[in-house]
This record gives structure tokens, sequence and C-alpha cells, in this order.
């Protein structure tokens, strides 16, 4: 009885642990707030590329943002027709709000995201830096000194100018920083659009703009992944991999992947129970486990039985 008891509480634990894996399903989402979210982005682990996985992710309070080794960054537009995102760092200024900033902005060298069309206005600057500044740009310079905000960084309406610094085209450090301790500033703010009036800083676009390859995500399997995608999402399914090869798996909504697409075809054709949630059929797998428990079980009461009669016999 003993190893009845042992054999039977084995097998229940593997049972259990096995549903208890099913609950655990990729939660891939095709928005973030008020973002359409489509590959190579994703919303969380499993989402998306796995190159973009690492860094970009959607928050609990549904806010999108772009993660790198000098902090967490929202992210407030996509697009995928130009393969641009446009970041509002929270320490980076705009005309209602001019503020120091104390912590560096930066990309990882590793990521797939450069800097695309932004204009970095580098403000309360000590040293004038002509290796970097475009002279060309001073009306910027002298339209943003006129923000009432400009007073936050300790110095007054239309101050000079040379103490101001458009950075135009953006770039980073070797590094891969914006570091305004070492350009001597006291903070920034970025542009993606001056809009109609260049000389109105509170129509402007403020934040950084970053360009990405769609191309480094799709890897070798360009054509082909392209394809598998497009039909996933077309179907209502959202692009992920499954790990550890990181294979192309379309989540779908009915709580299931498939290697395809979303589809009813597909669905009875390629069903593959790699991240099923609770509500999902459970697998051939956990069927297998509980019936050879079943067996084992009858088995070893016939086994008793039997030894208990042979010793009443006796």
């Amino acid at each position: 009885m003993a190893a009845l008891a042992l054999l039977s509480t084995l097998l229940m634990i593997m049972i259990l642990s096995l549903r208890a894996s099913q609950g655990s399903s990729i939660a891939c989402g095709d928005t973030c707030g008020s973002i359409q979210i489509k590959y190579p982005f994703g919303t969380g682990p499993g989402c998306g590329s796995p190159l973009f996985s690492q860094y970009i992710t959607c928050t609990t309070n549904q806010q999108l943002i772009l993660k790198t080794h000098t902090g967490s960054y929202p992210i407030t537009s996509i697009s995928y027709t130009t393969s641009t995102l446009t970041l509002t760092p929270q320490t980076m200024s705009t005309c209602t709000s001019i503020k120091p900033s104390p912590n560096n902005f930066g990309l990882d060298w590793t990521s797939p995201f450069q800097i695309g069309s932004s204009t970095f206005i580098l403000l309360s600057c000590t040293q004038y830096q002509p290796q970097i500044c475009d002279p060309s740009f001073h009306y910027i310079c002298a339209s943003i000194y006129t923000c009432p905000s400009i007073v936050n960084l300790g110095i007054p309406l239309f101050p000079p100018t040379n103490t101001c610094c458009v950075y135009s085209p953006a770039n980073l450090d070797d590094k891969s920083e914006l570091d305004l301790k070492a350009m001597k500033c006291g903070g920034y703010a970025s542009v993606v659009s001056l809009g109609d009036n260049p000389t109105d800083p509170t129509h402007w676009v403020y934040g950084v703009n970053l360009k990405y390859s769609s191309y480094m995500a799709l890897g070798n399997n360009n054509n082909l992944l392209t394809t598998k995608c497009s039909g996933c999402e077309n179907s209502g399914g959202v692009c992920g991999f499954a790990p550890p090869g990181n294979g192309f798996v379309c989540v779908c909504k009915g709580g299931y992947n498939t290697s395809l697409d979303c589809s009813t075809s597909s669905y009875n054709q390629n069903q593959e129970y790699l991240f099923p949630d609770s509500a999902s059929s459970p697998p051939r797998m956990f069927h297998f486990l509980f019936l050879s428990y079943m067996f084992f079980l009858i088995l070893f009461w016939m086994h008793d039985l039997y030894a208990e009669v042979i010793v009443a016999a006796s």
C-alpha cells in the first residue's frame, strides 16, 4: 500500500503541474492603450519579434514603452508605413514644461533602433559648442526661449541665444547617449515637426523620432515570415514566437497557437497547444497521463487485493 500511495502522489503532482502550466498562456494584444500593435512589435514576452520584445513592452496601465540602458521611455505613436516611432521621454522639455534633465537619453547599441528625423535643442548651455551647433537654426533657440517655463532652468526670459544649441541632425555619443552634462547643458527639447509656424513653439510637435528595421526582425526568412505574419494578422491573430527556438507562431484569440493563421482550416490542421489557456481543451498528453494514472492505480489495487487473498488463504 505504501508503494501505491507513493505512485499516486507522484502522478497527481505531475498532472496538477501540467494543469497549472495550462493557465500560463501568452496574452498577446493587438493594441496597447490607443496604439495599434503590429509585427514586429508585441505587448509582452512571446509577442511580436524576439529581437524587439526585449525592448518594447506594454505596461499594466496600457502604456507602450521602450526600455534601454538609460531608462524607460513612453511611446506615443508608431508609423508602420515609414517604420518610425515617436518617444516622449519624461525628462524632455516642451514649451509648456521646460525642466532640467538629470539623466541621459540613450539607446542600446544592440537594439534595432536609430535616431530618426529629430531636432535636439540643448538648453541653458554654459559653453557654446560650434562643432555640433547649427547656427542657421538660431531662430529656433530664440523661439523656445520665449516660453515662460524657461525660468525653471534658472535663466530669465529672452536669454542670450548662445546658451542654446540646435543639435541637428541629432546624434548620440560613443555610449549611444545624449550626455547633457558633458555638453554643459541643463536640459533639452526634441522636435519632430515645427508645424505651420516654425517660430511658435506652442505648436511644435515634441518627441524623439526613431527609425527601426523590419528586415532585422524577420531575419533570413524575410519573405516567408512576411507572408505568414500577414496571414496571421488578417485572420485576427497576433504574430509571436515560441522559445526556445523562437519559431514563428500565430497567437489566436481562441486560446491556441498555430504555425499558420487563425482561420478555421488552419485551426483544424495546425492547432498547437504550445501555450494553451485555461479555457482550452486539454492536450493529448494530459489524457495520456490521466489514463496511465488510472491504469497503474487499478494494477496496484489488484496486486494488493491478490496479496490479501493469499495471506487470508494461508
